[in-house]
């Protein structure tokens, strides 16, 4: 055989060796299948994936010929869990500085893309994902500005692709953190945001809608809007004052933020920053704002479900660890909800980077909550509806992610139990239609140690 066919054969096989497994049509029947929707379980259900999407899910739904059979009798059947905040693919080791990519000191902000650090192989990628955990909002950290930069929606997935939607929101931190960075008060930190704002839509062509950019439409959020109008002559710096803060390239970052083509995620707590948080809109119309936290958001709640605003809250925040965080309460959630707010589950400040995955203990506990005297908690519907398809549609993808409705994409776990008992596990995890591995490093070591042999250990600890 010729060498170029050797180099050609050994080519294929590696890639073959490297490409994730393919999807096909599955049928997992006879289990408790809950939907993610906020509805009930339901008893003996079938749910039906054909090329990597749903296509059915309830009970009565045919299984097509020539699918792969599940019988899922005695378990449960959801979707994956979504992280509703994150930094997973970020961090792998705390102590050591160089496997931490989650925030940024250096020239840029807003500009940061989240998405080119992500290690998809780091270790609290497969401790997530044998938990259940399908999909993740991942978010850049504060470094010396309020604005960490781009994240995105990832997958779990072992294999190396693992962005379903870059650049799908900018994060800005406010409150105590934020007004630290901005110079010591809140005030620094809310004049800076709103500032960046205006410079980016001083750039997009004053009242933030540039129509040729956003008739464009495109998914690049560092496009530039002003090569991008073939009806503007004048320069980029033209565009700008004199007394412009941000670089050219966090400048322009901001600009589809101002267009209402990029959410705006905001972390803040207390119940005067989500006020002002709020107040955004009446200056910036076109936002699209998320936020991110909301510790204090029962106190005003009323307002915030008249604003409209998704919260991706802290699920069960009591004991507060800073001032703003005051009025805390288990209550939160319930309270928000029962008001009308479209709230679900993140992890913001709590071991988010590793134990995204909290947040099934936590939606659990706020169902349990619901039975205490004087408290507020979830049915068990909204319980999983808000760390499956509500952080989802917070962030615009519903439609895509987060359900087992028809269409979505084929993200199901299998549970041994009930998915909101702290005690039940993972027994298979789909994404896209194809069947995860559930080993990771702990299990490893789980098994390596767990029954040894007499003398198997090295001599440096038999003595």
């Amino acid at each position: 055989m010729k060498l170029p066919s050797v180099l050609s054969s050994v080519a294929a096989v590696l890639a073959a060796a490297s490409a994730p497994a393919s999807a096909q049509t599955i049928a997992v029947t006879g289990g408790t299948v809950a939907l993610g929707d906020g509805s009930a379980p339901i008893v003996g259900g079938t749910v039906v994936i054909r090329d990597g999407r749903v296509v059915a899910a309830g009970q009565g739904v045919a299984v097509p010929a020539g699918a792969q059979v599940i019988d899922a009798t005695g378990k449960w059947v959801t979707p994956g869990i979504v992280a509703g905040f994150s930094r997973l693919g970020l961090v792998d080791v705390d102590g050591v500085r160089a496997a931490n990519d989650e925030s940024s000191s250096g020239a840029f902000s807003a500009a940061l893309d989240a998405t080119t650090a992500l290690n998809p192989a780091g270790a609290p990628i497969a401790v997530n994902r044998a938990e259940g955990v399908t999909r993740a909002i991942v978010a850049p950290s504060t470094g010396k500005n309020i604005f960490a930069g781009q994240g995105a929606l990832i997958d779990t997935g072992a294999d190396s692709e693992p962005v379903t939607r870059a650049r799908l929101f900018q994060f800005v931190e406010l409150g105590e953190n934020a007004a630290e960075i901005a110079g010591g008060s809140r005030a620094a930190a809310h004049a800076l945001l709103r500032n960046a704002l205006r410079e980016a839509r001083q750039i997009a062509g004053g009242s933030g809608a540039s129509p040729s950019t956003a008739a464009r439409g495109s998914d690049d959020p560092s496009a530039d809007p002003v090569v991008a109008n073939p009806n503007e002559s004048r320069s980029y710096d033209a565009r700008r004052n004199n007394d412009v803060l941000l670089t050219r390239y966090d400048a322009v970052a901001l600009v589809p933020v101002v267009q209402g083509r990029q959410l705006l995620v905001v972390h803040a707590e207390r119940a005067a920053d989500l006020r002002q948080v709020m107040a955004l809109k009446r200056d910036f119309p076109r936002l699209k704002l998320v936020i991110v936290g909301a510790d204090e958001g029962w106190t005003v709640a009323r307002d915030l479900a008249a604003s409209g605003i998704p919260v991706i809250a802290s699920a069960l925040s009591d004991l507060p660890a800073q001032f703003e965080q005051l009025a805390a309460t288990q209550s939160n959630v319930g309270r928000m909800r029962a008001a009308g707010v479209k709230v679900a589950i993140g992890t913001i400040n709590d071991d988010e980077q590793r134990m995204a995955f909290r947040a099934r203990w936590y939606a659990g506990n706020l169902v349990g909550l619901s039975k205490v005297p004087g408290a507020t908690g979830l049915s068990w519907g909204e319980a999983l509806a808000a760390i499956t398809s509500g952080p989802a549609e917070a962030m615009g993808l519903g439609g895509d992610v987060g359900s087992l409705r028809p269409g979505r994409r084929g993200d199901l776990v299998i549970w041994n139990g009930d998915p909101l008992d702290n005690l039940s596990a993972a027994e298979a995890v789909f994404i896209d239609g194809v069947r995860q591995p559930l080993e990771t490093r702990q299990t490893k070591l789980r098994d390596r140690y767990r029954s040894l042999e007499r003398g198997a250990l090295p001599e440096a600890y038999r003595r």
